[in-house]
């Protein structure tokens, strides 16, 4: 391959630029619980579920101690776990699926469409048994699933519990994550559009009942000190993690209209390039880019050149969940998923962070004709 000139690397997200942005108000936050000891449960924490809530349109918010224990703790404050089976889409990060197993569950796997990549919503429909308790539908890649049509498809009796993992901030029809459903499980790991400074998560929801059932599993199933009506876990949201995303929480509406800015000039950038598939936003989506996600073919030689000039794209998700060998004893098979099957072959992340600038995106792009040029 013809010689890249030498230039600067672009990240895939660049989190030390979003860190100097806030350094200056969060640096004294997390000084200042230092200086009051109050690192569990501190009052930091119940500002930020309420402010986290309002930002969501919902009227609860309960932090967590991660992502996935957020899905596995909505799941079993639901009432769902051993005999249950809870309907996943197939390209999606494994603790989806694995949330469903820790809580005693029974994850059945459909397909995504072949045009958004969310849960197929006839597939969950067709999927559906006797033994049917809940949906997971994903926000994949920042933009929100059909809850409504799942709602619909699927009945009162099966519960919707959505992932919000990537779609902080998003919107569908005007309402926000966990306005449509029992409850929206949310991650605040880094490098989402909000993220922690560590591991970090939270339950949305309408239903204060079910908003108490999660506090109580959370806190080793304890509301009053030293009463535990239920087996929980210690899955409480760090004080010094509150601080640091009730100062994010502040820019997040900028910085996800950033996210679509940068997503709008690489669909300009890229309009005449055949050769990649770019992404596509659903009619009523308000999407947020946590990730811009391309298909190209030869993906994972294109991947292994863009990093090697210093282009740091990725791929999310190159082997989906029917093929994680740790979940084939919890799954019935021979299971085969041709839309989430081309996207583990063919998905190809590029670089977009807030702040990121347009000369390193024209980077990315002729950076990304070159390769394409020179691999067969």
């Amino acid at each position: 391959m013809t010689a890249l000139t030498a230039t600067p690397s672009v990240p895939l997200v660049d989190l030390a630029r979003q860190h100097r942005e806030l350094a200056h108000e969060i640096e004294p936050a997390v000084l200042a619980v230092l200086a009051r000891a109050d690192f569990v449960q501190g009052s930091a924490v119940a500002a930020f579920e309420a402010a986290f809530a309002q930002f969501s349109g919902t009227e609860h918010c309960a932090g967590v101690a991660n992502g996935t224990d957020a899905l596995e703790l909505a799941l079993r404050a639901a009432g769902i776990g051993h005999g249950d089976e809870v309907i996943v889409p197939a390209n999606s990060f494994f603790a989806t699926a694995e949330a469903v197993v820790l809580a005693g569950a029974t994850p059945v796997l459909v397909d995504v469409d072949p045009v958004f990549h969310l849960i197929d919503v006839e597939a969950a429909e067709a999927a559906r048994t006797a033994r049917t308790r809940a949906v997971l539908p994903v926000h994949l890649y920042g933009q929100m699933a059909f809850v409504e049509r799942l709602r619909d498809a699927m009945g009162a009796d099966v519960v919707i519990i959505e992932d919000a993992a990537q779609a902080q901030g998003a919107r569908r029809h005007g309402d926000g994550i966990g306005a449509n459903s029992l409850a929206a499980a949310t991650s605040f790991y880094p490098g989402k559009n909000l993220g922690a400074a560590g591991d970090a998560g939270a339950v949305l929801s309408n239903d204060a009942a079910f908003d108490t059932a999660i506090r109580q599993l959370r806190n080793h199933g304890s509301i009053e000190k030293y009463h535990h009506e239920h087996i929980g876990r210690n899955s409480r949201l760090d004080t010094i993690q509150a601080v640091v995303l009730a100062a994010k929480l502040t820019r997040l509406a900028e910085w996800n209209h950033q996210r679509r800015a940068a997503a709008a000039l690489y669909d300009d950038l890229l309009a005449d390039e055949a050769r990649v598939a770019r992404p596509a936003t659903a009619a009523g989506n308000e999407h947020v880019f946590h990730l811009y996600v391309v298909q190209v073919d030869h993906r994972d030689d294109v991947l292994a050149e863009l990093n090697r000039v210093g282009i740091g794209a990725g791929v999310h998700y190159p082997i989906p969940l029917h093929r994680q060998p740790a979940l084939g004893p919890h799954l019935d098979g021979p299971l085969t998923f041709p839309n989430s099957e081309a996207l583990a072959a063919r998905a190809l992340s590029l670089p977009l962070f807030p702040g990121i600038d347009v000369a390193e995106q024209e980077r990315v792009v002729q950076t990304l004709r070159h390769v394409l040029d020179h691999i067969a």
